[in-house]
């Protein structure tokens, strides 16, 4: 993920080995890293139990939330795919009854979007 897209906001693919060795002390006993996505400080994580959205806070990043949706609390989801002007991807996810997405996220063109939102929907579909 280049420097300037990090920096505008849009995520880069993250491999799992590395999200499992940093994020081990949030994972349930049986919950794998599936596919996850860093920005410039903040990451989120797909796993075969939920999803983990990472933001670092403040200056230094020491302050953290981990804020985790259940796959079932999930009511839709939409994505977005990068266009010859508009370079980015864009995935929303709506949770429970919200009129708004709760989740907004923007992609890189590294990221492949329908990889994501097959992972998304295997786990909301059931």
């Amino acid at each position: 993920m280049g420097f300037f897209s990090a920096l505008i906001g849009n995520a880069g693919v993250a491999q799992p080995s590395e999200l499992t060795g940093e994020y081990v002390m949030l994972l349930a006993d049986g919950e794998a890293i599936e596919i996850g996505f860093k920005l410039m400080r903040d990451v989120f994580i797909f796993t075969n139990k939920r999803l983990i959205l990472v933001d670092k806070q403040g200056l230094t990043g020491k302050k953290i939330e981990y804020l985790t949706v259940v796959y079932r609390s999930i009511t839709r989801f939409s994505i977005e795919t990068a266009g010859h002007l508009d370079l980015d991807a864009e995935l929303k996810i709506w949770v429970s009854s919200e009129v708004q997405p709760s989740v907004v996220r923007k992609f890189n063109k590294q990221v492949n979007i329908y990889d994501l939102q097959k992972v998304l929907a295997q786990h909301v579909l059931g």
